[in-house]
C-alpha cells in the first residue's frame, strides 16, 4: 500500500466516516441505485448491473478511489481535480475546491501527492473579458456546489458554485467533456500544460491551430510512486469545434506563478519549455473563449503516452462524430459485460450486499490501465500487451489476480503477458509499474505470485491466451535467484537472502544497492514468493527447481523468534543479524494501537524490520504452511486463542493486505465457524455503502476484491488452486467464464438473511454443514479446488445451518499446508 498517512495516525483512517464533511455525492445517487436494486428483484429482462455501482464508494477515509468516466481498464478516467488530499483527483469534502477537470489518473493508488491530474481544462466566467481571466492554479479554483456530484459507470457531473455544469464521459484512449453555462454568459476555458497532481512538470509543449479548432499538448512529467529522477512522457489532444457546432473566438495562451506573474498573450499559439533547474512550479497553458454564447460547450479529448499526433488519432478513431449519449451508451455497454460475469440473486440478496458487491466488481474492472500501443521508452513499440497503474504487485496479488481468474482469463492473461515482457525488457518482472515507470518496490517480486496464479490455473489455456509457460517460468527463475543492481525498483535482495535463508540487517552487498529496511517482512514475502515458484516448478515437472524452491518457501520459519513474548503470547516474527542473532522488535510497534511516533513504510529510518505491519500482524502471514504455523505458536487451542486477542485486542487491520487471510485462519485449527464468524464482523466493521465505505485506500482494487470474496463466502490461497470456503452473504450467485464457456452456480442451501450483519443473532444459519459440487459431497466443508468448481463449471450446494457445534470443523481434511503434504499435486 503505497506511501499512505495510515501509521502516521490509524485512528484518523477508522473515524474518517463520522468526522468528514460529507456535503457530496447528490443524493439522488443513492435514491436513484436503491430504486434499481428494488426494481431488478422482479425483472424479467435484461438487467443493468451498472445501475447497481455507487462509484463514490471510497472517496472519503482516504479510498482514493477514482469516480471518473471510464471503461473497463481504461487508459483514461476524467474526473474533476480538487484541492487537499486527493490522489486519484476527486475527494467528497466540499471543503476543497476544484481546480480543473482533467483525464488521465489512476484510482485507489495511495501515492503521496497524487498521480496524474495532467491537462486540465477549467470553464470559466470572464465578464471583463480574456486579459481578466483567473488562469493560474490558486485563482480558478472554485467551490462544488453542495449535494451536486453525479456519476455511475461511464459518466461524471459535477456543478461548481458559479452554475457551470462539468460532465464526462470516455473510450480507453479519449472522451468527451462537457460543460453547461448560465444563459447569455460567455464560455472561456482554460487548459493547463503544466499542472500535475504532484506537481512533476519537467518541461512540454503546446500549440493551437485556430484553423482546425485543435490544440496540442504534451511534455515530461515524473513519477508518483518512484525515483524523481525518472520521467515520463503524456500528450493531449484538443479538439474545440464540435464537429462545427462551435465557434472559437478569442485563443491565446497564459503564464503566471505564485509571486505576481499574471501573463495572457492574445492570439499567441505556441508554448515551449524545458525543466526547470532551480526548481520551481510552471503555470502555463491555452486560454480559449466562444462565440455566439452557446449554452453549451462540448470538447473532444485523446490522449497520448507516444505522441500527440497519436493523441488526435485515439480521438478521431475512438470517438470521431460520436454524440455525448452515444459514448454514455457504449460505456455503459462495456461495463455491464463486465459486471454480467457474476450475477447475484438479486430478490434473496440484502440490498446494501448487491450494492457493495457490484460496486467492488465495478473497481476490480478498473484499473490497471490499459496502455497497449502507447508504449515509451524501452517498452517503445513492443509487440506484447502493456499495463501500466500496476500499484502495487504486493497489494494486489492477493485478491485481485485469483478474482481475475474466476471470471477473466483474457484479460488476466494480458497482463501476465505485460509482466512477463517487463522481464524481457528488464530482466526481472515489475513490483510497482506507475506512470509507465519503475517504482518501489514493497515486499520483493510478488508478480511471482501473479503469473504463477495464472499458471496454476490456466496452464492448460495458456498458449491459446499467448502466453508462454517457459517464459513465465524463466522470469520466475530471474526475481527467484538474480539480484538486480537496485532492488528498491525491482526483483528481490536475492543473493543474501538464498546465501542467509533470510534477509539479513545489514547485509554486506558488495554489487547492489537497496534500502536495508523491511527484513522481516521482506523474508516472509520472499518464501511465499518462492512458493508460488515451486508450484510452477511442480507443475512443469521441473524437479531441481521444485526441491530448491521448496526448501526457500520454508525459510519463514528463520524469522521465528520463540523467546519474544507480547501479551502472554510467545513467538513472533523478527529480523535477523546475519551472525544468526535476533534483533528485538516489539510487536506492536507500527500496529494500529502503537502510540509511538515512528517510521513503519519504506523510510530509512524504519527499524521494525516490517513494512506497513507490526510483528503481531505479520506474523500471521504464512498461508502456504499455517500447519506448521500452528505447531510454532503452541498447538491449535494457543492458536486460536491467539488469533482472537488479535482481533479484540486492536491489531487487525483490515485496509492492510498481510491482514486479509487472518480472519479465515481459524479453519487451519479446524473452527471454520468462527471464520464465518469473524469474517462477518470485518466486512460489517470497515465496509459500507457511503464514500466512507472502504478501510482506507483501495489499492488497486485489493479492497474491492477482498470484500467481493467476502461476499461470496470464499477467500484464495494465490498462487495456487486452493480455495477456502467461509459462508456467502447472498442465496445465489452464478459465476460466468465466457472463454472458457463455462459457468458456475453457487447455492447457499438454507441461507438466512438475517445472519448478514455484523454479529449473527442465535438461530440464524450462517455455518457451513456440507459442500457439494454436481451433486457430490465434499469430503472437508473447508476447501475446494478451482479446477473442481470454477474451471468445470456446474453447481455447487453451501449448506449453512444455525447449529454451530455440530459443524465446527472441516471434516475430513484441513486446508492444506505445505508442512502436512498439502500443495503435492498441480491440478
Amino acid at each position: 500500500m503505497p506511501l499512505r498517512t495510515r501509521f502516521a495516525a490509524f485512528a484518523f483512517a477508522l473515524l474518517a466516516a463520522a468526522t468528514s464533511v460529507l456535503a457530496q455525492p447528490s443524493p439522488q445517487v443513492q435514491k436513484r441505485i436503491s430504486a434499481a436494486i428494488k426494481t431488478a428483484a422482479n425483472a424479467t429482462s435484461d438487467i443493468d448491473y451498472t445501475q447497481f455501482v455507487n462509484v463514490f464508494i471510497g472517496t472519503d477515509n482516504d479510498g482514493d478511489v477514482c469516480p471518473g468516466a471510464s471503461i473497463p481498464f481504461g487508459m483514461v478516467k476524467i474526473t474533476t481535480d480538487l484541492t487537499g488530499y486527493a490522489p486519484a483527483g476527486y475527494i467528497v469534502d466540499n471543503t476543497q475546491m476544484v481546480r480543473g477537470m482533467s483525464p488521465l489518473h489512476d484510482s485507489g493508488t495511495g501515492a503521496s501527492s497524487g498521480s496524474y491530474g495532467n491537462f486540465e481544462v477549467m470553464p470559466l466566467l470572464c465578464p471583463g473579458g480574456f486579459d481578466t481571466c483567473t488562469t493560474s492554479l490558486d485563482a480558478r479554483q472554485r467551490f462544488r456546489k453542495n449535494n451536486t456530484d453525479n456519476a455511475s459507470p461511464g459518466y461524471f457531473s459535477l456543478t461548481l458554485d458559479n452554475d457551470i455544469q462539468m460532465e464526462a464521459t470516455s473510450t480507453r484512449r479519449a472522451g468527451l467533456e462537457r460543460f453547461t453555462f448560465p444563459k447569455n454568459s460567455k464560455p472561456y476555458f482554460v487548459l493547463d500544460l503544466a499542472n500535475d497532481l504532484p506537481g512533476t512538470f519537467a518541461g512540454g509543449t503546446l500549440d493551437i491551430d485556430s484553423h482546425s479548432g485543435r490544440i496540442t499538448l504534451g511534455g515530461l512529467w515524473g513519477s508518483s510512486w518512484g525515483p524523481g529522477q525518472f520521467n515520463y512522457q503524456a500528450f493531449a489532444c484538443y479538439d474545440l469545434l464540435n464537429g462545427g457546432h462551435q465557434t472559437l473566438d478569442e485563443f491565446g495562451v497564459w503564464t503566471a506563478d505564485t509571486n505576481g506573474l499574471d501573463a495572457k498573450g492574445l492570439g499567441v499559439t505556441h508554448l515551449n519549455f524545458t525543466r526547470n533547474l532551480i526548481g520551481g512550479v510552471y503555470q502555463s497553458g491555452a486560454l480559449v473563449s466562444f462565440a455566439n454564447e452557446p449554452e453549451t460547450v462540448t470538447i473532444r479529448v485523446g490522449v497520448s503516452f507516444k505522441s500527440a499526433e497519436q493523441a488526435c488519432a485515439n480521438a478521431e478513431s475512438e470517438i470521431g462524430s460520436a454524440s455525448f449519449e452515444d459514448v454514455v451508451a457504449s460505456s455503459v455497454a462495456a461495463w455491464n459485460e463486465k459486471l454480467s460475469k457474476i450475477e447475484l440473486d438479486l430478490a434473496g440478496t440484502p440490498a446494501n450486499v448487491t450494492e457493495m458487491f457490484y460496486s467492488s466488481l465495478y473497481r476490480s474492472f478498473l484499473t490497471p490501465n490499459n496502455a497497449t500501443d502507447e508504449t515509451q521508452g524501452p517498452f517503445a513499440d513492443t509487440t506484447h500487451h502493456y499495463f501500466d497503474s500496476l500499484y502495487c504487485s504486493w497489494d494486489s496479488f492477493r485478491t485481485f489476480y485469483p478474482l481475475m481468474a474466476l471470471t477473466s482469463p483474457v484479460e488476466f492473461s494480458q497482463i501476465v503477458d505485460s509482466y512477463i515482457d517487463a522481464w524481457r525488457v528488464h530482466g526481472w518482472m515489475p513490483e510497482c509499474r506507475a506512470n509507465h515507470l519503475r517504482g518501489w518496490t514493497q515486499g520483493g517480486s510478488s508478480g511471482d505470485v501473479i503469473v504463477g496464479h495464472f499458471a496454476m490455473t490456466y496452464h492448460d489455456q495458456a498458449a491459446t491466451l499467448g502466453i508462454d509457460l517457459n517464459d513465465l517460468f524463466s522470469a520466475m527463475l530471474a526475481d527467484g535467484e538474480n539480484t538486480p543492481a537496485n532492488w528498491d525498483i525491482e526483483g528481490r535482495e536475492a543473493g543474501v537472502y538464498n546465501k542467509y535463508g533470510y534477509v539479513p540487517a545489514s547485509a554486506f552487498e558488495t554489487d547492489s544497492v537497496g534500502r536495508q529496511t523491511r527484513e522481516g517482512s521482506r523474508t516472509l514475502e520472499y518464501s511465499f514468493e518462492d512458493f508460488a515458484i515451486r508450484n510452477v516448478a511442480l507443475l512443469m515437472n521441473k524437479t531441481s527447481e521444485f526441491n530448491t524452491f521448496t526448501d526457500r518457501a520454508l525459510n519463514y520459519r528463520n524469522v521465528w523468534d520463540s523467546s519474544v513474548e507480547s501479551d502472554g503470547f510467545k513467538g513472533f516474527m523478527q529480523k535477523r543479524f546475519a551472525n544468526g542473532t535476533f534483533t528485538f522488535t516489539d510487536p506492536v510497534a507500527c500496529s494500529p494501537i502503537d502510540n509511538v511516533s515512528r517510521s513503519c513504510s519504506l523510510q530509512d529510518d524504519n527499524v521494525v524490520g516490517f513494512y506497513e505491519s507490526s510483528s503481531w500482524e505479520y506474523s500471521w502471514f504464512v498461508p502456504h504452511d499455517t500447519a506448521h504455523l500452528i505447531e510454532l505458536m503452541g498447538g491449535n487451542e494457543t492458536f486460536v486463542n491467539r488469533l482472537d486477542h488479535f482481533f479484540e485486542k486492536g491489531y487487525y487491520y483490515a485496509g492492510n493486505e498481510p491482514s486479509f487471510q487472518t480472519p479465515i485462519g481459524y479453519h487451519y485449527a479446524g473452527h471454520p465457524t468462527q471464520s464465518v464468524e469473524r469474517v462477518r464482523d470485518v466486512v460489517f466493521s470497515n465496509f459500507d455503502i457511503t464514500p466512507a465505505g472502504i478501510p482506507g485506500n483501495d489499492d488497486q482494487g485489493a479492497m474491492a476484491t477482498l470484500l467481493s470474496f467476502h461476499l461470496l463466502g470464499l477467500y484464495p490461497v494465490p498462487g495456487s488452486t486452493e480455495l477456502l470456503v467461509v459462508s456467502p452473504f447472498t442465496p445465489k450467485y452464478t459465476v460466468h467464464n465466457s472463454f472458457l464457456n463455462v459457468s458456475t452456480t453457487v447455492t447457499t442451501k438454507g441461507f438466512d438473511a438475517r445472519s448478514v450483519q455484523q454479529t449473527i443473532p442465535a438461530g440464524a444459519a450462517a455455518y457451513v454443514a456440507n459442500v457439494t459440487i454436481n451433486g457430490a459431497p465434499l469430503a472437508s466443508r473447508c476447501h475446494f479446488d478451482f479446477y473442481d468448481v470454477f474451471k468445470t463449471g456446474g453447481d455447487v450446494v453451501i449448506e449453512v445451518t444455525a447449529d454451530k457445534s455440530a459443524v465446527d470443523s472441516c471434516g475430513a481434511s484441513l486446508p492444506m499446508s505445505l508442512s502436512t503434504g498439502g500443495f503435492a499435486v498441480a491440478r
